[in-house]
């Protein structure tokens, strides 16, 4: 029996929810006084409301090693999957789950996979993990193909509101307070190191998405039939907009559209878009 774990900040698509094979580890959530689990009984609209109605900081906090170790009884393999590394302890806490649990199971085999990425950049890798399982190769052939496509997946996403990021501490490098003040949206994506870069800026977020959109033909443009996936928060007609113009060039096999879940929908904030390729 093998397992594939992804802590609560990437998206489930419907089979995956309905697929005993996947397990998702939750953060916590926390804006002031609220608290929330990052589990199945997150509503979105509840935490943007939330959201709207205080000045302080939202923050997370990753899982603990026993959250992680509760789902490793009864497998002979076990893939995990965790946000960057360089926006929340839960790579660490895994890691720690898997030195803790070897300690009494030798013969135990799993790894954990920084997705230096986020959201549906932890969905694509979740997949190929488990699309490399149902061919049937063995363990080291997994973890060697799926840190591969993990290298080659590119996490790219316009915000319409950079507080969070930029309250945390993520946005060293790009000029939020401008961003706010003058309507310019940034353009971001995510370098192999899971750090957060700026690839553009325009004014509106509309002229950002078709932005986003050119970064992303250009750099696919030679790797043709890839899937992308897009997640959004609170912002369905923008997921549809810039799943629209993305199909219209033929490059990519499928195209999906998931909700943020609550970590995803913490640093992307109402209104953010996604896309992972």
């Amino acid at each position: 029996m093998y397992k594939i774990l992804i802590d609560s900040c990437g998206e489930f698509t419907e089979e995956m929810e309905n697929n005993p094979v996947f397990g998702h580890v939750a953060l916590k959530l926390q804006v002031g006084e609220w608290h929330q689990v990052d589990d199945e009984s997150f509503d979105q609209a509840v935490f943007l409301d939330v959201l709207s109605h205080t000045e302080a900081c939202p923050k997370s906090a990753c899982p603990s090693p026993d959250q992680y170790m509760q789902q490793f009884e009864g497998c002979d393999e076990v893939y995990i999957i965790t946000l960057s590394g360089n926006l929340s302890g839960s790579y660490n806490s895994a890691r720690t789950a898997m030195e803790m649990y070897y300690e009494d199971h030798e013969k135990a085999k799993i790894h954990v996979f920084d997705s230096c990425s986020a959201s549906i950049g932890e969905t694509l890798l979740g997949l190929k993990i488990f699309a490399l399982k149902e061919a049937g190769l063995p363990f080291e052939q997994v973890v060697l193909q799926a840190e591969e496509y993990r290298d080659s997946i590119t996490t790219y996403f316009v915000l319409d509101n950079l507080d969070t990021l930029r309250k945390n501490g993520r946005l060293s490098g790009i000029k939020s307070v401008v961003a706010s003040t003058l309507n310019i949206k940034p353009v971001m994506s995510a370098d192999n190191t899971g750090t957060i870069i700026q690839l553009g800026q325009k004014i509106g977020v509309r002229k950002a998405l078709i932005s986003m959109c050119e970064e992303i033909v250009k750099a696919k443009q030679d790797t043709p039939g890839k899937d992308l996936m897009i997640s959004h928060c609170n912002a369905g007609k923008r997921a549809l907009y810039v799943k629209d113009i993305l199909e219209k060039t033929g490059l990519f096999a499928n195209i999906r559209i998931l909700d943020t879940r609550g970590i995803s929908s913490m640093y992307a904030n109402d209104g953010g878009i996604i896309v992972a390729v």
